[in-house]
């Protein structure tokens, strides 16, 4: 999932958003225009799982070598962990509005540069100006939305930003499958995502800035006259006394804890209810990495042809449902997480996972050990210069496979004019062999082998993420919101949120190696074993929140919060305080 904070809002606040922003436009427009940096963050995490089958045909270096594969996906990953640190700097520096445009220029000229690139380390490059973007944007998207939008409506409001988080995702495999055939392919991919950037920038150009962050600057006429767009007027002064307070108590906080960051977070780790708020927030977004999401997200056309779907166009296609199902599980999530409680749907998110991981996994060992045989009469018959030298050199080749020809180095499959299934041809993998192969009505496999068993492996994939998405997908950052003490909110979900994104790097850069290493059935049977620790961690570390006040949870931490009835002693906690008034 993404790593972008959301804010819950039920059905009656979405109403009351339908009916505010009808009648006062300009905070629609306030929010849609913020919310374009959703847009773009969902968008360049996404692009990059098409644009890399592309890129590998254009640079032989990037199809031989998996670490530059996997750092080619990652260093978004890793800019965005410094792009977040920026942003919160320069949020309080030089103000929201500032850093969204700031954002903005990242994105573009991370686009321009990977669109032009005339060799992997400039892809590396740009994605890694684009991380800078995704940081900043994840960090002032929200901030800007909240601080712009009514209370009544705010989280309704801030929720855009999160579906256009997943909707950018989708959008992203739409324009893969529209640039298949496209000259340039992954270029036009990468590239596209300046556009949104320039109309952000230019939107923004008109907006003012947040009126908190003018009126922390002492800019109080300013921000009045922004709070007079926003609210009727008989209510205007009402907000500025709340604006008033509130950064007061803001201001007497950072006072308390000390300025410095290392004061703020020793401050917090001293602190038993945050230590123990930590324990929680931590181990859900470690956890929501760890079940292997961003390895579907940022590989799922790799891991559509590795469950033998040869053609990179229909790898795409087939990709749209893992994207498509996670923007609706995004949907899903908001409607069951009141209802049921954060921690039992992520324990139910977590068990169905698990299920679906185990279930992969032996679907792509029954791949591998039934994977069509190599004929050496049929790789002969494309010359023998033509046959992989590492199949030439093996005593054993007799009993090769297609798994094992892939296994080789700079080996690929052609499959029997015959029939698919049949013994086919282990030859050197080259443009011109591939050529070949077609005349000959063959296949060319690289990345997979062809399996009866590809379509049940994308129907997993669907129900993986139908499990993950309205549980670990959007619960963790639920989780984070309300589990720290009003002082330290802030310094608490940013660890936590640092600790995701660090844990969404570990995953994404050592995907396709562990794929080589242990395959991809030992690959999700790892991904397996992490979500069962993920899951054991979840029963007796996290307590549940939910229908409590912020003081109720700060209670229950006090007094422990972290037993294996946690859920229980939610309810009894509760209760007691509803007794005692």
């Amino acid at each position: 999932m993404v790593e972008g904070g959301v804010i819950k809002a039920d059905k009656v606040e979405f109403t009351e958003c339908w009916n505010t922003i009808w009648k006062t436009p300009y905070i629609m427009r306030l929010a849609l225009s913020a919310a374009i940096g959703g847009l773009l963050f969902g968008y360049d995490t996404g692009v990059i799982s098409g644009a890399l089958l592309y890129i590998k045909d254009d640079f032989d270096s990037v199809e031989r070598k998996t670490w530059l594969q996997e750092t080619i996906v990652s260093m978004a990953v890793a800019g965005a962990i410094v792009g977040a640190a920026l942003g919160g700097w320069a949020n309080d520096r030089f103000g929201r509005k500032i850093s969204i445009l700031a954002a903005d220029v990242l994105f573009f000229i991370g686009a321009i540069v990977m669109a032009a690139a005339p060799a992997p380390w400039m892809i590396i490059l740009g994605r890694l100006f684009v991380g800078f973007g995704v940081g900043m944007a994840s960090m002032t998207a929200p901030l800007y939305i909240s601080e712009a939008s009514p209370a009544r409506v705010r989280g309704a409001l801030v929720s855009t930003n999160g579906l256009l988080i997943t909707g950018g995702q989708f959008l992203s495999y739409l324009i893969n499958l529209a640039f298949t055939h496209a000259p340039g392919t992954w270029r036009w991919m990468l590239g596209v995502a300046g556009l949104p950037a320039v109309v952000q920038f230019v939107l923004m150009l008109s907006l003012p800035e947040s009126p908190r962050w003018l009126y922390r600057q002492n800019r109080e006429e300013e921000a009045r006259a922004i709070l007079e767009k926003i609210y009727p007027s008989e209510l205007v002064e009402e907000e500025m006394n709340a604006l008033h307070s509130s950064v007061e108590e803001e201001k007497a906080d950072q006072e308390a804890m000390g300025s410095n960051i290392f004061q703020r977070v020793n401050q917090a780790v001293k602190n038993d209810v945050v230590r123990r708020g930590l324990y929680a927030g931590v181990t859900v977004q470690v956890v929501q990495q760890f079940v292997g999401i961003n390895t579907v997200m940022y590989y799922s056309p790799s891991i559509v042809q590795f469950a033998g779907f040869a053609s990179k166009k229909t790898a795409l296609a087939l990709s749209l449902i893992t994207s498509g199902l996670n923007a609706v599980g995004s949907v899903i999530s908001m409607i069951f997480v009141d209802r049921k409680g954060r921690r039992s749907l992520m324990i139910i998110s977590l068990i169905g996972i698990i299920t679906c991981l185990v279930a992969l996994s032996v679907v792509f060992f029954q791949v591998a050990s039934h994977a069509p045989l190599i004929d050496r009469l049929e790789s002969n018959s494309f010359g023998r210069n033509a046959t992989c030298p590492a199949y030439l050199r093996q005593q054993s080749s007799s009993s090769w496979n297609c798994m094992d020809c892939l296994k080789g180095t700079e080996c690929a499959f052609c499959t029997n004019s015959a029939g698919k299934h049949r013994p086919g041809a282990c030859l050197a993998s080259t443009d011109a062999l591939k050529d070949v192969c077609s005349e000959h009505h063959g296949t060319w496999y690289t990345n997979g082998c062809p399996t009866k068993f590809g379509i049940l492996a994308i129907l997993l994939l669907g129900l993986y993420i139908i499990a993950y998405s309205p549980g670990m997908g959007t619960v963790p950052w639920i989780v984070n919101s309300e589990i720290y003490p009003l002082r330290y909110r802030g310094i608490g979900g940013g660890i936590a949120a640092v600790s995701n994104w660090v844990s969404n790097l570990i995953v994404s850069e050592t995907f396709l190696t562990l794929t080589e290493h242990l395959g991809s059935a030992g690959t999700f049977l790892l991904f397996a074993g992490f979500s069962l620790v993920g899951l054991v961690a979840i029963y007796f570390v996290v307590p549940e929140t939910k229908g409590l006040a912020f003081e109720e949870v700060e209670k229950m931490l006090q007094k422990g919060g972290r037993t294996k009835k946690g859920s229980e002693n939610v309810d009894d906690s509760a209760t007691k305080d509803q007794g005692n008034q």
